[in-house]
């Protein structure tokens, strides 16, 4: 936006030597920033899928004895806690197998 708005200000208002050097300033600028942003971009990997919720707490809305269910981030899953949990319980995801969460009380 910035690159844009220099070239119309060169166009109709700047003189003429002044004005190609606003045009290269602003590429300068425009050029310097993306790179800015991609690199900032490329530091944090994507995290996705069911194995990023390991370690996250669960909250236990059907009794796990061993099967039952728990709510991680707004969404319920099929848990198994080999424990027993019961309901209103905080537990902790220790692993999956297929879409039932591996949980143990806390």
């Amino acid at each position: 936006m910035l690159f844009v708005a220099a070239v119309a200000l060169a166009v109709f208002v700047v003189p003429h030597p002044w004005g190609l050097l606003l045009v290269v300033a602003a590429g300068v600028v425009e050029l310097a920033e993306s790179w800015f942003w991609i690199r900032l971009s490329r530091r944090w990997r994507i995290r996705a899928g069911a194995e990023t919720l390991i370690g996250s707490p669960a909250q236990v809305v059907a009794e796990c004895r061993p099967l039952g269910q728990v709510r991680v981030h707004g969404e319920r899953w099929r848990a198994r806690c080999d424990e027993g949990a019961d309901v209103g319980e905080t537990a902790r995801i220790v692993g999956r197998e297929g879409l039932t969460l591996l949980i143990e009380p806390e």
